[in-house]
């Protein structure tokens, strides 16, 4: 089975394709419709008139209306363009654990990330990866081509994730990297400190990147399904604990749900999108059903 079989199955294609990505991501003053943007400048698409004001380029004005009504008029288009989208994984230790389920955190990532990249690219959308742990080691440009999907699956299985990581730190150096303004899917089980990620989030959309936050958990870590004396060891420092599970099972719901209303909280203040992801529901239910929400929501 090649890579893209591996994690793209095309009974999964069939079903995200139904779906026209131009209606789910919507760029903010980038991107609304089919590629037709606010932003004016010069295109194919003629858009409507209105009055010349002082400082105009005197090329853009339109001389059979003077002509018809004595007075000056600036043509207005639309700007044409691609949306240009980064899939940023991230490679902490931490998102190789899986408890029971057939997929680790990283990989129902990729899987997320396969059905991402596959509908840009068959809408010829750049895409590119940028993949980090302490700092970035991987970045890919974005590019449309067909041949990008296969490149960017290819990385991502010749992979580990391992060692610690620095979430902020990669979001930072991916917004002085994007040209423009640009869709940023980061995809990661944010095991870190929220303040510093927060507001790594926030500069992005200070300088007009839309960002899609997918927050991915297994579905030992959402649902807790243990009993007794268990040791717990933490996978990117190797420290062990054993504890009661019993007896720490609801503080420890508690504070995930905490942990992740903190993050929705903030998110919705800061205009991100934030997707809580169980590695226990299918990669392809949760993604459709996200962007049948975000269709919804934006109509």
């Amino acid at each position: 089975m090649s890579t893209a079989e591996k994690y793209l199955r095309p009974e999964v294609i069939r079903q995200v394709a139904r779906l026209d990505l131009r209606a789910k991501f919507i760029v903010q003053g980038f991107l609304t419709g089919l590629h037709n943007s606010p932003l004016q400048g010069a295109s194919v698409e003629f858009s409507e008139h209105r009055k010349y004001v002082p400082g105009d380029d005197l090329k853009d004005l339109d001389w059979n209306v003077y002509a018809k009504t004595g007075r000056y008029y600036v043509k207005k288009y639309r700007a044409e363009t691609n949306m240009m989208g980064y899939l940023v994984m991230d490679l902490s230790k931490s998102m190789g654990y899986t408890y029971r389920q057939e997929l680790t955190k990283f990989e129902y990532g990729i899987c997320l990330a396969a059905a991402l990249a596959y509908m840009m690219i068959h809408q010829q959308d750049p895409v590119g990866l940028v993949t980090f742990d302490t700092k970035l080691r991987t970045v890919l440009p974005p590019k449309s081509k067909r041949s990008q999907l296969g490149t960017m699956l290819s990385v991502l299985a010749n992979l580990q994730p391992t060692g610690e990581t620095d979430i902020a730190g990669a979001l930072n150096q991916v917004a002085a990297l994007a040209r423009g303004k640009a869709l940023v899917m980061l995809f990661s089980d944010l095991l870190t400190d929220p303040p510093e990620v927060i507001r790594s989030l926030y500069r992005l959309r200070h300088a007009g990147h839309e960002v899609i936050l997918f927050h991915i958990l297994d579905e030992a870590e959402v649902h807790f399904p243990f009993t007794g004396r268990i040791e717990f060891e933490d996978p990117e420092s190797d420290d062990k604990l054993q504890v009661n599970a019993d007896g720490i099972k609801d503080d420890y719901l508690a504070g995930l749900a905490e942990f992740r209303e903190q993050f929705k909280r903030e998110c919705g203040l800061a205009n991100v999108d934030y997707v809580p992801m169980d590695t226990s529901v299918g990669f392809d239910k949760a993604l459709l059903e996200y962007l049948v929400t975000r269709t919804r929501r934006f109509g």
